[in-house]
């Protein structure tokens, strides 16, 4: 596919100079782009890597002198890592897959499958569950029985979609991630080594857990419109209400989300975050990577916890949030440097005790 200078300033919502009907191929950095490319450089730090570029068309910082920088046509975004959204998207023609269904799938008699559907090899969907028009299931998927998934979803391949699991409109859902897998939710039938931890801080030695008695998971998994979820994450079914995942919101890789999480819209998951079971999130929330968040808490909306730390408390909204436990960001940059002034500190005080030890000893 080809697309004209013209065409691709509008979807960038960007000035455009030159011959804007030149068509270009593909974006490509300055030292692989070719002349039926568009080469990308957005900054003018860039712009000592443009001496020897092929390109015929760049996507230049505002002001740039696109023609003595040898191009024929360019275009000045404002904000570079918007216009990146709009250009990958122009280019962006997603899985090649053609509609209907393919005959090595499996297909429940009462499963409802809407208009323009495309459904891969080896794909299963369960008893009465529901697709979505235009909804797109890569190979090896696995929808449960009465499963919802909403139109225009977009499921790679391996994915695994749980029994009742409701997913919205324009989901994009990354390769082997699992949503309504069974809880992680055990208890035993004596008071075991966590409800005394909870309780006293201290164990009985005298009690020993022999046996976890499982707790099933009745409820399943709701997901709002417009979600991703990242490759090989993990959503878990609630334990008796649903697992809730809000409209907006974006999930990385290698997340997982336990039983009856309550996720706001909008927020930003990062890879490696562990949200423990029952825990409340609001809307608007970025999770930094590698986050782990305590069961039964609520953080607020507006809220932005920095990557590595551990919430083990209720933060309120419109918190910024850095540490292990995690602690407002000023108070732990605060402790974070006395921590580093420690070995001076302690320096200090022995040079002050042997000057005073010296001088009784003079006395």
């Amino acid at each position: 596919m080809t697309v004209t200078i013209a065409e691709l300033a509008a979807a960038l919502s960007a000035e455009a100079a030159g011959n804007v009907e030149l068509a270009v191929a593909r974006p490509a950095p300055p030292d692989s782009a070719g002349p039926d490319d568009i080469v990308v450089a957005m900054l003018p730090k860039y712009a000592r890597k443009l001496a020897d570029c092929r390109a015929r068309a760049a996507i230049l910082w505002p002001g740039a002198d696109y023609a003595a920088l040898g191009f024929e046509a360019a275009i000045f975004p404002e904000r570079p890592r918007l216009a990146m959204a709009g250009l990958t998207a122009a280019f962006d023609a997603g899985p090649d897959i053609p509609l209907g269904i393919h005959p090595l799938s499996d297909v429940a008699a009462d499963a409802v499958l809407g208009a323009a559907v495309a459904i891969g090899p080896f794909v299963s969907i369960g008893p009465g569950a529901r697709i979505g028009d235009g909804a797109r299931l890569l190979g090896h998927v696995s929808i449960g029985a009465g499963a919802e998934i909403g139109d225009e979803a977009l499921i790679h391949p391996g994915v695994r979609i749980g029994a009742r699991v409701r997913i919205g409109r324009r989901a994009i859902i990354h390769a082997n991630a699992v949503i309504g897998a069974d809880g992680f939710s055990f208890v035993t039938a004596e008071r075991g080594a966590v409800e005394q931890a909870r309780e006293s801080g201290r164990l009985d030695t005298e009690t020993r857990t022999d046996r976890y008695l499982r707790i099933a998971s009745l409820g399943s998994v709701a997901i709002g419109d417009d979600v991703e979820i990242g490759a090989g994450s993990c959503i878990d079914r609630g334990t008796i209400a649903d697992t809730v995942i809000g409209s907006g919101t974006k999930i990385d890789n290698l997340v997982q989300i336990g039983h009856n999480v309550v996720i706001g819209s909008t927020c930003l998951i990062c890879g490696h975050v562990g949200i423990a079971g029952s825990a409340e999130i609001g809307e608007r929330v970025v999770l930094g990577g590698k986050v782990g968040v305590s069961d039964h808490i609520r953080i607020g909306s507006d809220v932005v916890v920095a990557g590595g730390s551990l919430v083990g408390a209720n933060v309120p909204s419109g918190s910024v949030m850095m540490g292990v436990p995690a602690l407002r960001k000023d108070k732990a940059a605060e402790l974070l440097l006395l921590g580093r002034r420690l070995p001076s500190l302690f320096a200090d005080v022995e040079t002050l005790k042997k000057r005073v030890s010296n001088s009784s000893g003079s006395g």
